[in-house]
């Protein structure tokens, strides 16, 4: 079977193009997202109606995450990972998981110019969504770096990955849009998260790798039973289960972090 395999990828030199075209559609769910930001300009801010195209928008960059996954898978099953598609790759996540959700804090802002902001807050929440904006250039470049010189994959990411950022964003857009909460609350609370996640980002405090850990379920049980434990919650309570669980992996880092160090602390041998 995998002969046949190998004959059908050498045979069908088309198959070659499959992951960078999947990281293309990636970078492509980034620049609709954006363009789709700018409808909240012709709506109602008194009713909230500009909210439910943040929302969509956020929902687009959310999808991006499953063409970041396959591109990865694609490449390979059908061997052609190669530096290009490693390049391309991280441009596609500066555009989708840097640009578009930096846009997407920085344009909920301005779109309340008229009504509740004055110009020293609106100009601080275009310097928190450049932090974010920053941090995941930074966080990116420093990827490659690792992924060219290492060239092999660790188990853990250091620092928050800019996919795992971008979801915590826009998950809490859809939540607040489901919850029923004014655009104006949110618009002021998420430029600091996003700041934070920026920094989170060129931490060194260590990830999960979230798809090698779901390789990794067939073999773990307790893996399996978490694995299924997630998915029952997001059947039954769908978005609020999913901003519950992209919260939780955000705070890991840093909890996990403080605990090995207290753990640490704990174990080391008093001075005589």
């Amino acid at each position: 079977m995998k002969q046949r395999f190998r004959e059908l990828i050498q045979t069908q030199r088309w198959l070659k193009y499959v992951p960078n075209s999947l990281t293309l559609c990636n970078s492509l769910c980034g620049f609709a997202a954006i363009l789709y930001m700018l409808r909240a300009y012709e709506r109602d801010l008194t009713r909230g109606d500009a909210l439910g195209v943040f929302a969509v928008a956020a929902v687009v960059i959310c999808f991006a995450m499953v063409f970041d996954a396959l591109d990865g898978f694609a490449a390979r099953i059908f061997n052609a990972a190669s530096m290009h598609g490693l390049q391309m790759d991280s441009l596609s996540d500066m555009v989708t998981f840097g640009v578009a959700p930096a846009a997407l804090v920085a344009i909920m802002t301005h779109s309340l110019r008229d009504w509740e902001l004055n110009r020293t807050q609106e100009i601080a929440v275009y310097i928190l969504s450049s932090v974010y904006l920053g941090c995941a250039a930074l966080r990116l470049a420093t990827y490659n770096v690792h992924a060219i010189l290492e060239k092999k994959s660790s188990e853990k990411f250091s620092g928050l990955p800019s996919p795992g950022a971008a979801a915590a964003i826009c998950v809490t857009v859809v939540f607040a849009y489901r919850s029923g909460i004014r655009l104006n609350a949110v618009a002021f609370i998420l430029p600091c998260y996003a700041a934070v996640l920026g920094l989170l980002m060129v931490s060194p405090i260590p990830y999960i790798h979230f798809g090698k850990w779901l390789v990794s379920v067939r073999r773990n049980r307790r893996r399996m039973m978490a694995l299924i434990v997630m998915l029952l919650l997001l059947c039954f309570f769908q978005i609020y289960a999913l901003t519950a669980l992209v919260t939780l992996y955000v705070l890991s880092g840093p909890v996990m972090a403080l605990f090995r160090k207290f753990r640490h602390t704990a174990v080391a041998p008093s001075n005589p």
